[in-house]
């Protein structure tokens, strides 16, 4: 499968979603900066899902320049994963303009917890894919950062935690989405700005 078409896909999903979201911004009825100010939940919400979506456009471009090949296992985990992701601009405007609810809370991290199991599914055929032939390709996926936390029980026991902390303070899941994203932003693999 030609690899090339994957990504421009991909790219093209991810611009769309990224639009969609900017789209879900209501402009105040007046023009002043506390109008504005009014809809400050909705700007984090956003901001927040903007670093989500640019952290995983990254991790996933890196992985499929590492990639020798793109298989049909790939392709259909590929799909998974922006299935998934084109669910951001729903949650992130419930979860902006209600962020002290519970469910709608909840439902974002539903959202952001798919995607990284999608996203570790799709980093787990990349690299079974190429474990045979190219085992560097295999290594270097198997060493990046995100792939790395999601099999860490370290991190999965602070996830359980944030679960259970939704329902006493529900902001809490904005807060630990950020936190994660500026930790795999900052720890990308050494070698991620050297590829063309």
């Amino acid at each position: 499968m030609n690899k090339g078409r994957v990504e421009a896909f991909t790219d093209a999903v991810v611009a769309i979603v990224l639009t969609i979201m900017v789209l879900e911004f209501k402009t105040p009825e007046e023009p002043t900066f506390a109008a504005l100010a009014t809809e400050w939940s909705y700007l984090v919400a956003y901001l927040i899902s903007f670093l989500f979506i640019g952290v995983a456009w990254y991790n996933h471009h890196y992985m499929f320049s590492l990639t020798k090949r793109v298989t049909k296992g790939i392709y259909w985990m590929n799909n998974l994963w922006i299935l998934v992701m084109a669910m951001l601009p729903v949650s992130t405007a419930w979860a902006g303009r209600f962020i002290s609810d519970v469910q709608l809370e909840l439902f974002y991290f539903i959202i952001f917890t798919l995607w990284q199991w999608a996203f570790a599914g799709l980093s787990y055929v990349v690299m079974r894919t190429n474990r045979e032939h190219h085992p560097e390709v295999a290594q270097k996926i198997r060493q990046m950062p995100v792939y790395r936390m999601n099999i860490n029980v370290g991190y999965w026991l602070v996830w359980a935690i944030v679960a259970v902390l939704i329902f006493q303070w529900p902001p809490i899941v904005l807060i630990f989405t950020l936190v994660e994203l500026i930790a795999m932003a900052i720890s990308t693999p050494k070698d991620s700005d050297k590829l063309f």
